[in-house]
This record gives C-alpha cells, structure tokens and sequence, in this order.
C-alpha cells in the first residue's frame, strides 16, 4: 500500500510505509535443514533446554550478591515448600474438553521443584518432581483432542528429564521417555505429516504446539534422533507461519493474554534451540519478532492493566520471555519492564541479565502505531500511575479469538480505567467458538466502546471485516489516530470514520463520522465501572471512582444526549445468556436517531482536584483537517 502513516515523537517526524494489506503476512523463507541433518550439533549433556549447567552455577553464585535474585530465589523456594505439601495432580477435564489446568499446573510444579533443585541440591524437591511426573506417565492419554494440553505436559516432561536428567534412574528416565514419545511426540508428528490444522495455523496453537513437543524432541534428541529430527524439521517449517504475525512491529492480533501464551513457548522453542544444537537457524531474525518485547510495555496502560481486546482480560502482563528477548536483542527496556511486574520465577532467574540491566534504556516516545495489528496506543507519561492513557483498535474481525470491536477503545487517567473493555466470556458457553459466537454480549459491537448501527441484526458488525488506522501523528502536544471503520457497517453505511485523539496530554477526544445509506438509528458506548450521573441538560456526564472524577461532554451533535444503561443487549438483540457477569459495568450511552450525515464529538477530561469543567473546549473540526 502506498499511504504514509506519519509519526511524530520528541519533535521528530517519521515516516512509515503501509507495507503490506490489512490481515496479510509476509511470507518466511527461513531455511530449515532437513530431518537428516537437524541434529547434527546437538549437545550431549543435560541439561541443555533453556539452560545449561554452567547457567544455573552462575545463577547461584550470582544470587548471593544480587538483590532481586535473592529475593525470587526466596519466592521460589516458598512456592516449592507448598507443593511438597501437596498431592501429585490428577487427570481432570472438568469441562470436558480440556485437561489444560492440569497440564499447566504440571509444568510451573516441574519448573520450580527442577530448578530448586538444581539451585540447592536438596532431594526432595527431585523426589517430589518424580511423584508429578510419575502420575502423569500413567495418565490414559495427554488429551490430545484439544492438542495444547498434550503440548504443555509435554513441555513439563521434557523439562523434568533434562533438568533432573543426573538424578534419575536408567528406569525413570525409561519412563519419562515412553510417555513424551508415545503421549506426545508421535501424535504431534502425524499432525505434522497430515498438515493438521494447527500446524497450518498462524496463530497462538501453532507456537505452543510446536515449541511444547519440540522442547520434548531436544529432550530426547539422543535416543530417539529419527523421530526427533524429523519434527523439530518440521516444526521449524510451520512456526515461521506464526512468527510472521509479529510483523512487522511485534504486536499480536489475538489481543496481549495470547501475546504472552504464544510468546512464551516460542521462545521456549527458540532458545532450547540455540542451547541444544547452538542456533534457532535464523528463526529469531523473522521481521517483526525482534520487536515483540515493545507490545506488553504500550499494551499496558498507566494503571498497569492491560488493553484487553479479543479473548484477553486486563491483568498485568507478566511474561519470563522479556528477558530472553531483552537477551536475545539486546534491548534493556524489556528487561526493565519485566523487573517492574514479575512476580519472579525459574526463567525469569536464568534469564535476567544483570549486565542488561546496569544499561539504562532510553524512554520510548510516548505513542505507538502497530501496524497489521492495527493498534494505536498513546499516553501523556510513563511512569505515572496518573497519566492519561488511551488505547484504540482497528484491525480484522476474522483474526483468531477476536470480537466484533472495530473501533473499540479503553482510557485511563488518575490511576482509573474509565473505559473498560469488559473482556472474554466463558469458552465452555455453547457454541462460543462456533455459531453462536456473535450473539454473546461480550464480543459483539454492542458489548464494546464503539458504535452499533441500526441494531438488534446479528451480528452488529460484519465479522468479515478489516479495518485500518488511516492516519496517525504524534507530537509533543497532540496525539491522534483515524481509523476507516467502513467495512465493519457496509450493510447500513456508506462510510465511518472515528478519529480518537489526545490533547494537550490533559483531555480524549472521540469524534465519529457517519453517512449511512438510509435514514438509521446509531448507538454510541463507553463501558465503565464508575459511576455515573447525568449532567440537567443531557451534555455532560460525571464518573466517579476511587475519588476521582471525569468529565464526559458531548460537543457535537445538538440534539445528542447521553443515557446510562445496564451492560445488557439493547431491545431486539439475540440473547442467548452467558456466564459473564457483567453488573460491576454500566454503559454510558448516546442513541441518535434517522441519522444519515452524522458527525459525533465527545470530550472525555479527568478532574482534577478543585476542576468541575474541561481545561479547554476544542474546536470540532473534519477528521479531514485534522
């Protein structure tokens, strides 16, 4: 594409290429070596996954002196003390779909009993790793109808062999062996050999599977050198189709929970790489993964909460793989912002890099436009827990786990979320991932901060559609990103723009442009926990929480007001019922009606103390002159 998104930080302009169309991309042609010829530089030792021995020397001669691997080492050692108190898990599939808990909770057991021992030598962390991974053995399968649990046990089994691989009899590493292979491996190569799905995928399965069952291949690289050659062959093949996806700037459609859930076990893949044969094959250099470790930091807004649009939640975005990547690319600022949120454990200890860390990392600019994502992000500091902080999505409604959020935007300020985004529903409500997807509150257009045109029509916005951010500039007194958001109401509008910009770093301005095909009713929403009370004339409205106050104004059109409302389908909407409980959120809403050339401006300013009114009124002009 030939239109220029423009960028100005710290008084300087930029100019980026649109380089490819929305949900396209790039092809890799990273060169894999054939099954053959794979293994030809394995290590022999153990342990070669993640680490080696002379890494966790260093780690425990280096905890001695520093702060903060003094303090997860200590971390570490009281989550050990409570699974040696603790029966070995079993095999659960609640919903009758996944034994996922199960598989994940294995995994972080035999992660901190393997790495405590090795980092104190007392057997009974080792003996109690044998009691999990035992029973697990004997599990009558590793599900492998929904192949990510089989994919993570996997993982936690290869890591329990390597790591413990001096502490194990001829017997027990039999054992384990037999499992990984016939539980794991061999199921995940036929899938390979048949082209199944997730390896043809290109989104967050494909990274898990393949970097689970690969983590188990370079477990068993020796014993069973045929078969594991011949995955890891192809597992590096169909993970380049994943990989893409951070392309070209390291954001992740599917929203920053699956950010952190495939991030995680590509990296694990690329480094048990690199420490098992000594080189991912130039994996690591696909365009765009070496800038993945941006999006966790612009992700995350000044409350610390996280964008969460698709199947994501507003947690803390906490992920061991920034320090890898801050390793790996030599980029201080991912390690500094994991230091900031980690709760700390074995990987982030093998993985911190003290010597990075003494490097100080240059503030970023305050705002980010991720392209192919079709993301825009902006704030007024960093490091202020105060700050005003906006998030703004564009993007494919046909990406995996998204929702029907075009448009859809979050804000922070005075330490508050005001716009929510209320997040992903239960997977197990029926038909979530199927037909019935768009007639759940919580991933249609309605159950997000963007616009509903002519509703009770399912879906509210059409879930073939692609959006893109059209113009982005940035400079030190204003902020602002237009998207196209035509696609998404084609059935009823002829065009909609809605530009969202940030003034003066002090106020959020929402202006929407509409002209639909024929005289329509529009809806307009901002999801909130505040509360909220309307203003005499219908103009303004007051948030409150915690103390704090914003202010909503609604500055075009005249006859607009606004109206608080449950978050619950409008009248006429499909309501099939959902687990999500929604009463902790309410709407703040403007509905119009016969709307056929609209333009809609909303001014959000937070109070601050003494403040009743905006700081400045701006002038409305076209999303063209801005």
């Amino acid at each position: 594409m030939k239109r220029l998104a423009r960028i100005v930080a710290a008084g300087i302009t930029l100019s980026i290429p649109c380089v490819r169309p929305l949900g396209a991309a790039e092809p890799s042609q990273v060169p894999v070596p054939p099954p053959g010829e794979v293994l030809k530089t394995l290590v022999k030792q153990h342990p070669r996954l993640l680490a080696t021995a002379a890494d966790f020397e260093r780690v425990r001669k280096e905890m001695g002196s520093d702060p903060l691997l003094k303090k997860w080492h200590g971390n570490l050692q009281t989550q050990g003390a409570k699974i040696l108190t603790e029966p070995p898990s079993k095999y659960e599939i609640p919903d009758g779909k996944r034994l996922l808990a199960t598989s994940r909770r294995v995994l972080d057991r035999i992660c901190v009993l393997a790495a405590l021992y090795r980092l104190d030598g007392d057997r009974r962390y080792a003996e109690r790793a044998w009691l999990e991974l035992e029973t697990a053995a004997n599990f009558k399968d590793w599900n492998p109808s929904h192949f990510l649990d089989t994919a993570e046990l996997t993982c936690a089994f290869a890591i329990g062999y390597d790591w413990l691989y001096d502490f194990w009899t001829p017997q027990q590493r039999v054992t384990l062996q037999t499992a990984m292979v016939e539980k794991g491996i061999k199921p995940a190569m036929k899938i390979e050999e048949e082209h199944g799905w997730w390896a043809r995928s290109s989104f967050n399965w494909n990274q898990v599977c393949n970097g689970g069952i690969g983590m188990g291949a370079l477990a068993l690289a020796d014993v069973e050198p045929d078969l594991a050659g011949r995955f890891l062959s192809a597992a590096m093949k169909s993970i380049q189709l994943a990989m893409v996806e951070y392309g070209p700037d390291g954001a992740w459609g599917e929203g920053p929970g699956y950010w952190a859930y495939a991030t995680k076990y590509n990296v694990f893949f690329l480094s048990a790489l690199q420490t098992a044969l000594g080189s991912d094959f130039g994996l690591a250099k696909i365009p765009g993964f070496s800038e993945a470790g941006t999006f966790p930091i612009y992700a995350s807004g000044a409350t610390g909460l996280s964008f969460d649009y698709a199947d994501s939640h507003a947690n803390v975005i906490r992920e061991s793989a920034m320090f890898w990547l801050a390793r790996q690319f030599h980029r201080p600022e991912y390690a500094a912002y994991e230091t900031q949120v980690t709760k700390g454990g074995a990987l982030d200890m093998l993985w911190y890099d003290p010597a990075l860390m003494a490097k100080p990392a240059a503030p970023p600019p305050l705002d980010k436009y991720y392209r192919h994502s079709e993301l825009a992000l902006m704030r007024s500091a960093w490091d202020d827990r105060n700050a005003l902080y906006a998030g703004f999505k564009a993007g494919d409604n046909k990406t995996n786990h998204s929702h029907l959020d075009l448009g859809s935007f979050i804000f922070d300020a005075l330490g508050v979320r005001w716009a929510a985004d209320i997040g992903a529903d239960d997977y197990n409500i029926p038909a979530y991932f199927g037909k019935k997807r768009w007639t759940y509150y919580r991933l249609r257009a309605e159950g997000h901060n963007t616009l509903v045109i002519n509703p009770g029509l399912d879906p509210d916005q059409d879930p073939t559609a692609a959006a893109q951010i059209v113009r982005f500039e940035s400079t030190p007194g204003r902020v602002f990103a237009i998207a196209d958001l035509s696609a998404a109401y084609a059935r009823d509008a002829a065009s909609v723009r809605r530009g969202v910009a940030m003034l003066d770093r002090r106020q959020l301005l929402i202006q929407d442009e509409v002209e639909t095909k024929a005289p329509a009713e529009l809806w307009w929403f901002l999801h909130t926990e505040a509360d909220v009370q309307i203003g005499k004339d219908g103009v303004t409205a007051t948030l409150t929480k915690d103390g704090e106050h914003l202010l909503a104004r609604i500055i075009s059109p005249a006859n607009a007001v606004f109206k608080v409302m449950k978050a619950e389908p409008l009248p006429g909407a499909p309501h099939p019922g959902q687990n999500g409980n929604n009463d902790k959120f309410r709407k703040l809403a403007i509905e119009l009606r016969d709307v056929k050339d609209l333009r809609l401006v909303v001014l959000l300013t937070p109070l601050k103390q003494g403040e009743t009114e905006p700081v400045k009124m701006p002038d409305v002009q076209p999303l063209d002159k801005w």
